[in-house]
Parts: structure tokens; sequence; C-alpha cells
């Protein structure tokens, strides 16, 4: 009786192990739910971004990478990373709300950092209107741009190879070197992807947002300054300021301009935590 009754112990004891390690323990509506649970964009944008590239750049040399990434950051929405579209009257960029007018003026840009590694950084900056990132370089660095929501103005410079530099001899002024113009327009969500490359597209260039605005940024590979990566600021000078000797092979002397180094004295900015879909590395 004793053996029987043991028998009929292990078969239960068994079918219940067997029950607990199959899918079928999970509650259908739950697993039904699970399985069609879309994957968030900003996993498939780390996911995209890990097998592109490498600490030193793109992992491939095809064209391909690139139009892969933008047709990734077209889709992108403020939603997809968190983010609550602010309205133009808000004047106050991301997550001031309940300020004052002359509060909201003092605003900084705010800075949200999604993933960092070694091969590129995912980022976003939230504007408060009129506030400004000034003209600065992405040495040997490729850079997607997306803007979420609201307006903002790029103006992008290359530089003019081979170098063209010139020494002031007027005393307050530095040394310069010679530039052309590469972007200068206005972007209003929803738009394109814009992508700078490490020689041309607008390596060096400067943000002003129109409206309270969104930008979601892919540098690769990010900024290090230990291997020569380091973010330089520039102030733009008219060709005529230096103009004279300076040979322009082509297009008018108004697409060109004077970059001099310069510390980024305006620049207000501050960080805050990501609270978007989580990363899942």
């Amino acid at each position: 009786m004793f053996s029987k009754f043991q028998k009929a112990t292990d078969k239960a004891m068994v079918f219940l192990q067997r029950k607990a390690l199959s899918t079928l323990y999970i509650p259908k509506r739950k697993l039904h739910m699970a399985m069609n649970t879309p994957t968030p964009k900003v996993q498939l944008l780390y996911d995209l971004c890990k097998s592109t590239f490498t600490p030193s750049g793109f992992s491939s040399a095809s064209s391909q990478p690139v139009h892969k990434l933008c047709s990734l950051l077209d889709t992108f929405g403020p939603a997809d990373v968190g983010l609550k579209e602010e309205s133009p009257d808000d004047d106050q960029g991301h997550g001031f709300f309940g300020l004052n007018r002359v509060t909201r003026w003092s605003q900084p840009i705010t800075f949200l950092d999604i993933y960092e590694c070694d091969s590129f950084t995912i980022c976003i900056f939230c504007f408060p209107t009129s506030l400004v990132i000034p003209l600065h370089d992405h040495p040997g660095m490729t850079v997607f741009s997306k803007v979420l929501y609201g307006s903002l103005h790029v103006k992008a410079y290359d530089w003019v190879e081979p170098a063209c530099i010139k020494e002031s001899r007027q005393p307050g002024y530095p040394q310069v070197r010679l530039a052309r113009l590469a972007v200068d327009k206005v972007l209003t969500a929803p738009c394109s992807t814009s992508v700078l490359f490490p020689k041309t597209g607008g390596n060096l260039h400067c943000f002003t947002a129109i409206t309270p605005c969104a930008v979601l940024d892919v540098l690769a590979p990010p900024y290090r300054e230990d291997i020569g990566r380091r973010c330089t600021y520039y102030m733009d000078y008219p060709y005529s300021t230096f103009g004279n000797g300076a040979q322009i092979s082509s297009g008018k002397e108004e697409e060109y301009a004077w970059l001099a180094e310069t510390p980024p004295d305006d620049l207000y900015m501050r960080q805050e935590a990501y609270i978007g879909p989580a990363i899942q590395i």
C-alpha cells in the first residue's frame, strides 16, 4: 500500500515540476502580450550601432550602414525616448513646468545621456527657445542628428583643404582658418536625419533653437580627449575680414568664413537622467 502511494506521489511531483518549467505554466494572456510586445526603437538603435561602429569608426566602408541608421532614426519621435513635445508657448525646453517667463528664459539646454561606449554615443539635447550650442567640431567623427520636435537652425562649415591659415596682424584677433559653408537651414520636425562626416557634411556646426526642440544624436566614435577627439569651439568671421590674399577655388565669398578657436563662454547646459525605454546591453 505504501509503495503504491509513494509511486503516485512521485508521479505527481514529476508532473508539477514539468508544468512549472513549461511555457504552459505562464498564463496564456500574459504569454500572448509578451510575444506581441514590439522591441523599443531605442533598443533597435543600440543594436544597429553596436553592429555598425568600432572604436575607430565604421565597421564597413560601404554606405549601407549610413542609410540603415538614417532610415531607423527617421521613424523616431519624442515618445520613443520618453520625451513629451513642448509647446512653442511654453518657451521652456525639457521638464520645466510651472515656471514664470523670466525663469524660463534662464533655463539651460538639457543633456540626456542614453548610452556611451568606446565606439559610439547616443544622447539627446533639449533646447528652450533661442538657446544655442556654439559652433564646434567633431574631429574624426560621424554624427547623426534627428530633430524629435520643434524647429532648430543649423549652420555648419567644412574646412577648406589644403588648410588656409592666417596669423592676425591686428591686435585682439587670433589665428584664423578658412572654412566653407555647408549647411544653413532650419530643421522642423518631422524631418529627415542629418549626417555629418569627418571632412564633409558640415563637421563644424552651430545649433540655435527657433522653438523649444529636442535633438537625438548618435556620435561615432565619441569624443575622447586622450586620443585627439577633443571638442573645440569656434567664432566665425566674414571672409572679407581677413580675405585679402586668400584664394577661393569655387563659389562666392559669402560662402566662406574664417574660424578662430574660442572658449564656449555662453554655453549653458545641465545633465538630467534619461527616463525613456531601457536598453538591454
